[in-house]
């Protein structure tokens, strides 16, 4: 693969620095600014995501998941950014007043810095997917997490002009969910979480649009809640996208936007 409430739903602006932990380290709130459509999906919450309580989420790879209520969705966005492709997919959720989360390849982050401060802008959450999109699974320990850390190194230095592998947001999706119990260990003691997904839109597949919304609907439905995988430089979805959008608003469903909790690592866990 390269692959509830009826309150007013604003577009929420997260200001990191400012997010406090939940005393449960997951629900969140923050600052936010009035969307301009009164009729827009919008963001309905923000969740905290503490990597010592959840390490791993997304029932597609993991027993786990993210605490969504029924009629929730997390939007991720994997593979990008891509000029052109990925400025598409920001017009359609900046017109829906939605926040997602984007999974950057590396490589991809480096070519063009401009699209990473552009999402992060935008106030949707940044997490990281590797240098190269490689099967890490296939590869020895040392050099699939040397490839990780690469990828964050790029994003880190798009995002702040310095190169580092702690990242900012620590949320980390492998590609093609090829994880490895050694790798997923050294991710857990970093205090970064891993992201699989509940179900996609298999959007690596040729299809038209108007077949990938009905197939994402109807999953959507046989799921009723969960973390959706898209990816951004499909320009299939970027088209799907708006009425994907709009069949969430008509049908009553609620977009949630995660952002990490104060930073913690498995050692400060408490239960």
């Amino acid at each position: 693969m390269r692959k509830m409430s009826s309150a007013p739903r604003p577009i929420l602006k997260i200001v990191a620095a400012l997010i406090a932990l939940a005393p449960c380290g997951l629900i969140g709130s923050a600052h936010a600014a009035e969307c301009s459509r009164n009729d827009a999906l919008g963001t309905s919450r923000v969740l905290e995501v503490d990597p010592a309580t959840y390490p791993r989420v997304g029932l597609k790879s993991f027993p786990q998941t993210l605490p969504l209520r029924d009629g929730e969705v997390v939007l991720t966005f994997d593979d990008g950014p891509t000029p052109g492709v990925t400025d598409k997919v920001l017009t359609a959720l900046a017109t829906e007043c939605v926040q997602a989360t984007f999974f950057m390849v590396g490589r991809n982050a480096a070519d063009h810095p401009d699209m990473v401060r552009k999402i992060a802008r935008l106030g949707h959450s940044i997490g990281y997917h590797s240098w190269d999109h490689p099967h890490l699974n296939k590869m020895p320990t040392d050099l699939a997490e040397a490839n990780i850390n690469r990828g964050i190194e790029a994003v880190q230095t798009a995002l702040r002009g310095t190169a580092s592998t702690v990242p900012s947001t620590p949320f980390v999706r492998f590609p093609y969910f090829e994880s490895t119990p050694a790798l997923l260990d050294r991710l857990e003691k970093r205090g970064i979480a891993v992201f699989g997904a509940d179900f996609w839109a298999s959007d690596w597949n040729k299809m038209t649009p108007e077949e990938e919304l009905k197939l994402l609907t109807g999953r959507l439905e046989g799921h009723r809640k969960g973390i959706i995988l898209l990816h951004d430089p499909q320009m299939r979805t970027a088209q799907m996208l708006p009425a994907f959008l709009r069949y969430l608003r008509e049908h009553n469903y609620h977009v949630v936007h995660i952002v990490p909790a104060a930073m913690k690592t498995v050692s400060d866990r408490t239960h």
